[in-house]
């Protein structure tokens, strides 16, 4: 019989960093994965003579200086920080809309001096309320960083703390970003260019949460973002290095087929093959909809699980063109890394017409070459196209019509991408890839391939979920990380997830060892 201190199942991000800070805790842990590499979604795959990033756009909370930002700090605790080449995104982003009866087009830098200074030059008269805006993004990053020292442990005089220092976070937790910004009095025209961004949430600004976004755009904007040379996998990878050298235990080509219960306890995992293994701590970096629907026998399966997986809604489904293109940028006309592609400012209006495939033509792209000239071969460059679907849009799509369908939406975004720009692209593209909601349901095992997690609404934002935390313990001894949980969704929130989840085993860990 094999015996485990922890079990981790999947080693995307979450799973990885979990598993990573238990062995550098010393715990003898398992990192089971089905398939026969890390990284989940972060990955790359080679079409041609151009390697393609799977899903990273950027990434933020990764400070330029050691002990800068919170996804540096927790590399820098693993000892990979430096083992990673970097490259730096240049500018924050360019928002555009398509909406013939008033375009935007505002590109915006990074540093948040410089970022009030442009939106000033973009809306005048908009600087003394972009100026209250960030300093209550300062208040609610101190907040945040409280809450961090806490480790999970709310006491009655870390609440006393709160409500002594903290009152603007409490003030602002349960309103959404248009409700804050309306309350500052930021002109229309600078709210419109702020909220950019959103779709990066998966959810509009009338529901997603003030304190999750400006948290966010606080990130972006302080520290910059970067991307790895060698792609996101590169993270992965290094993370991985990082828990076996620590005496982690990693097992490739391992599906875990249950997860065994004992008096209500999580107490072991058989894979496909019949091995089972044993551990009082089991963190999943999957979805709770594959856990508790197909890994758990439902007689085991507490009601109040089975609710709220069926209350959730599941984010965004994301589809991405990868595009090789036979010219540089330069030759291209495309001068910056990150754009934003809108029908509307509107985002409610937005999110609405992302329900479904043909009226959807958000676009979030990306141009690597800016960031990483060397990305592609000489007289080359690479870009990656992304839509979301705030609903199962392919649901009603025939097999037969399932190629076709792919093409009309390759078709659209390229389409949208030059006008946007006023450029040309087609003519030179060499290499094509499309990946949509149902690959990434293949490759990840996500529900209806959605990229984004459960949906960040109202009722089920990250405050609600962080004051909810202990409810979301039903199974002692099962915790879940990754972007289904706690954090939501994104490589940063992932990753920070991941050391969360490994806190609080070792904080009960130490409670057991106690009683």
């Amino acid at each position: 019989m094999k015996k485990m201190d922890a079990i981790v199942i999947g080693a995307g991000n979450g799973g990885l960093t979990a598993a990573a800070f238990l062995a550098k805790e010393g715990k003898k842990t398992l990192l089971v994965e089905r398939h026969n590499l890390p990284g989940g979604f972060a990955t790359s795959f080679k079409r041609g003579r151009f390697e393609f990033e799977a899903s990273l756009h950027e990434l933020c909370g990764f400070g330029k200086n050691p002990g800068q930002g919170d996804v540096r700090k927790i590399f820098e605790s693993l000892g990979i920080a430096d083992k990673i080449e970097w490259a730096d995104i240049p500018a924050a982003y360019r928002m555009i809309t398509l909406d013939d009866k008033k375009t935007t087009d505002a590109s915006m830098p990074f540093g948040i001096d410089a970022y009030i200074d442009k939106m000033e030059e973009y809306v005048p008269g908009s600087k003394p309320s972009m100026k209250k805006l960030f300093d209550l993004a300062e208040e609610i990053q101190k907040t945040t960083e409280f809450f961090g020292s806490l480790k999970g442990n709310y006491t009655a005089n870390a609440v006393k703390e709160i409500l002594k220092n903290h009152m603007n976070f409490v003030r602002t937790a349960g309103y959404s970003v248009n409700d804050v910004l309306v309350a500052l009095k930021v002109p229309k025209s600078a709210r419109d260019i702020f909220k950019a961004y959103w779709c990066y949430l998966g959810v509009d600004c009338d529901e997603a949460s003030f304190i999750h976004y400006i948290s966010m755009i606080r990130l972006y904007l302080a520290y910059g973002a970067v991307i790895p040379k060698a792609r996101s996998h590169e993270m992965s990878s290094a993370i991985l290095d990082a828990f076996e050298g620590l005496g982690g235990e990693v097992w490739f080509n391992a599906h875990v087929e249950k997860i065994n219960l004992e008096n209500g306890r999580a107490n072991s995992i058989t894979l496909q093959d019949g091995t089972k293994v044993y551990a009082d701590h089991i963190i999943c970096n999957t979805s709770p909809h594959n856990v508790f629907g197909k890994m758990i026998d439902q007689m085991d399966v507490p009601d109040y699980e089975l609710r709220r997986a069926n209350a959730r809604k599941l984010g965004a489904r994301g589809l991405s063109v990868f595009l090789g293109m036979n010219k540089s940028a330069e030759e291209l006309g495309i001068e910056d890394h990150s754009y934003f592609i809108y029908n509307t400012v509107d985002s409610k209006k937005q999110y609405e017409l992302m329900q479904k495939i043909e009226t959807n033509d958000v676009l979030a792209a990306v141009c690597l070459n800016k960031a990483d000239p060397d990305c592609s071969p000489e007289g080359t460059s690479i870009l990656y196209f992304t839509t979301l679907y705030t609903d199962d849009a392919f649901r009603e799509i025939k097999p037969e019509d399932y190629f076709k369908t792919k093409q009309f939406i390759a078709e659209r975004m390229i389409m949208n991408f030059e006008k946007a720009l006023g450029i040309k692209i087609r003519d030179s593209i060499e290499e094509i890839e499309v990946a949509t909601p149902m690959t990434y349901a293949r490759y990840t095992d996500t529900p209806q391939g959605a990229i984004y997690g459960y949906e960040a609404q109202a009722w089920d934002g990250i405050v609600p979920r962080i004051m909810m935390e202990s409810m979301e313990e039903s199974i002692p001894g099962l915790r879940f990380a990754g972007g289904f949980g706690t954090q939501l969704s994104g490589y940063s929130a992932t990753i920070a997830s991941g050391r969360n989840m490994a806190y609080k085993t070792l904080s009960d860990m130490e409670k057991e060892a106690e009683q």
